[in-house]
């Protein structure tokens, strides 16, 4: 049984990974009704919280109905991370996660995210700090190393255990791989099996299949998944990952009628919690991968991903359960 502190999340907990524009309430609401054991926010800047940012204050929102939910931040000043930590308590969330793994320039570049490999005293010293200033239980994120030469993950997780980490995810590439390649899951394997690692190690890159997990669980015997890109656009992965487990059969695929009311969904709360112009904006990313496979559908596709106003996106899905409503998917 996995735990993060006290929160008990069972056999082998699936989590969805924070994701930038992806995994915000809405979205985060959907994956918890199909399956997430635990959810994360979108990962937020220390330094735009404690500049009271509008677009990082509004990732602090969380719900009672996705708890366990975590709040992300990423950064590399001590003083933001801490201030930031007081902020973050506020919102009330059941866990503070460390990002230590993002990839993206402008991250790396101010020493956050995934820049902070190149530091590993830095990385270990900033997380004993952040876990002595909160209450809370404090989990990391992060990658393999910051390149092939520079991996000693086995090492770094058992510093961040040894100061107070509840936790660890770790993303099966390095930095310099970006997203390119494949995801390697052994050196993940060879922390859990560190026989001084005594809190949750939970894999991340590459569970796109029922299968995957199944093998992240069984063959590299680690204590959950944490998923990211095999869920947008598909929250039914989580509970398909399940079903997997418990039966060894493929769920069925979501019908039609399930795909327009999960996207139909998806927008009201959108809406509901952005506004109409930023609600149908960043639901866009999603309609690819909820029509996925579909045969002459770039007309619907095309509507739905460039109509400003949300009834002309209610239209379209209306539209797509008349015509494809019969549509059988494999």
């Amino acid at each position: 049984m996995a735990k993060i502190g006290d929160i008990d999340l069972g056999a082998f907990p699936l989590l969805l990974a924070p994701m930038e524009d992806v995994s915000d309430p809405p979205f985060r609401a959907l994956c918890k009704e199909q399956g997430a054991d635990v959810v994360y926010t979108e990962f937020i800047s220390s330094e735009g919280l404690i500049r009271d940012a509008a677009k990082s204050v509004m990732k602090l929102d969380i719900y009672e109905k996705e708890r366990p939910v975590g709040i992300q931040i990423f950064g590399a000043v001590l003083e933001s991370m801490l201030k930031s930590i007081e902020i973050v308590e506020a919102s009330g969330p059941d866990i503070i996660d460390i990002n230590f793994g993002c990839p993206v320039k402008k991250v790396v570049s101010k020493g956050a995210g995934a820049g902070i490999l190149k530091d590993i005293d830095l990385m270990v010293s900033l997380t004993q700090a952040m876990v002595k200033h909160t209450k809370l239980p404090v989990t990391v994120k992060t990658r393999l190393g910051w390149d092939e030469d520079s991996i000693k993950i086995v090492e770094v997780a058992e510093r961040l255990q040894d100061v107070g980490c509840k936790a660890i995810s770790i993303h099966g590439r390095t930095r310099a791989q970006m997203y390119k390649g494949e995801a390697n899951w052994h050196p993940i394997a060879a922390v859990k099996n560190n026989p001084r690692m005594h809190i949750p190690v939970f894999g991340n890159g590459d569970v796109d299949t029922p299968e995957k997990a199944m093998l992240m669980r069984d063959k590299f015997g680690l204590d959950g998944a944490m998923i990211g890109r095999a869920s947008i656009g598909n929250p039914w992965f989580f509970n398909q990952v399940k079903h997997f487990f418990e039966t060894g059969t493929h769920a069925a695929p979501p019908t039609m009628q399930q795909r327009v009311e999960a996207a139909r969904r998806h927008l009201e709360m959108a809406i509901g919690w952005k506004g109409e112009v930023l609600g149908v904006f960043e639901t866009r990313r999603h309609y690819t991968n909820y029509f996925k496979g579909i045969p002459h559908f770039k007309e619907y596709r095309m509507k739905m991903v460039t109509s400003d106003h949300s009834q002309d996106v209610f239209k379209a899905f209306d539209e797509v359960l008349e015509r494809f409503g019969d549509h059988q998917f494999v």
